[in-house]
């Protein structure tokens, strides 16, 4: 079975990007990440409607860290402090040896190949250190621009399932994409 071990805590880097642990001074942009209708209209979750909820968020994120069973990173450029991003594994199947990657990106940031960017580092660190074997990402089929940057990443499409996801008084559906190990090309 993986086991997980993010202690220390990974820094990593990119040609243009720092990736850090999240601090309770993200929080404004945590809470611009999360309270956005339109960066979360694909995202199945809660807006974020204060400081203190941006908090909690942190806080989780931190937690999950602590406990071995989840990390994040928290982006910036290459020299600057501000979190652009927030990316990681989510979920970790640890008898599968797979893990969800998710990813968020402030609106001043996109069409600038960060998340590309961002998916390799984290596709070179899952499969390098963490040990895994696969690399899934859940979209809902509306985003367009996310189906792109992982197929993109080399991602395939493994599955569509239809209206399994209930948010908001609504079924969405939800798109599979997964990428295995002996196909990944690390760059």
């Amino acid at each position: 079975m993986l086991q997980l071990n993010f202690s220390p805590f990974p820094i990593l880097e990119s040609e243009r990007l720092h990736f850090r642990a999240l601090q309770q001074t993200d929080v404004n942009e945590i809470f611009a990440l999360r309270s956005n209708p339109e960066l979360m209209q694909y995202i199945p979750r809660p807006l974020v409607t204060n400081l203190e909820e941006a908090m909690a968020h942190i806080k989780m994120i931190q937690d999950k860290v602590e406990a071995n069973e989840a990390i994040n990173w928290a982006v910036t450029e290459k020299g600057k402090d501000k979190l652009i991003s927030l990316i990681g594994f989510y979920r970790t199947e640890l008898d599968n040896y797979r893990s969800e990657i998710g990813y968020m990106l402030l609106p001043e940031y996109q069409n600038k190949g960060y998340i590309t960017e961002a998916i390799q580092i984290l596709l070179n660190y899952g499969f390098g250190q963490m040990g895994l074997h696969s690399v899934e990402a859940i979209i809902d089929p509306r985003n367009i621009a996310s189906a792109k940057v992982l197929e993109k990443n080399g991602f395939k499409k493994e599955a569509h399932f239809i209206e399994n996801c209930f948010h908001n008084g609504e079924f969405l559906d939800s798109v599979h994409y997964s990428l295995l190990k002996k196909h990944h090309t690390s760059k």
